[in-house]
């Protein structure tokens, strides 16, 4: 199991970003299987992980077309700065309910 996790400074997210962002978050799991996606964002940083079952989706999710254009209009308008790190689970531990 691996583990996306973006980090972001916000510089302004809007209703374009937020169209956007539901629209990729339905890619990466209906096209390239992420298992799940979750992500938070304030007034000054937005932190998003994903799970994925192989490091190969995760570089096809990367490589995705549609992907690519929104990482274009990060960089330009949402995004002050970006980190994006993938990393292997090596254990998971859980609690009840």
């Amino acid at each position: 199991m691996f583990a996306v996790i973006f980090r972001a400074k916000v510089a302004e997210l809007g209703e374009e970003y937020n169209q956007t962002a539901e629209r990729l978050r339905q890619l990466a799991i209906e096209k390239y299987g992420c298992t799940e996606f979750t992500s938070v964002a304030g007034t000054e940083e937005e932190i998003a992980i994903s799970y994925w079952e192989t490091d190969e989706q995760i570089k096809l999710w990367k490589n995705d077309a549609e992907h690519i254009a929104s990482q274009e209009l990060g960089k330009s308008n949402w995004y002050r700065w970006y980190k994006v790190q993938v990393a292997e689970i090596i254990r998971e531990y859980e609690s009840s309910e």
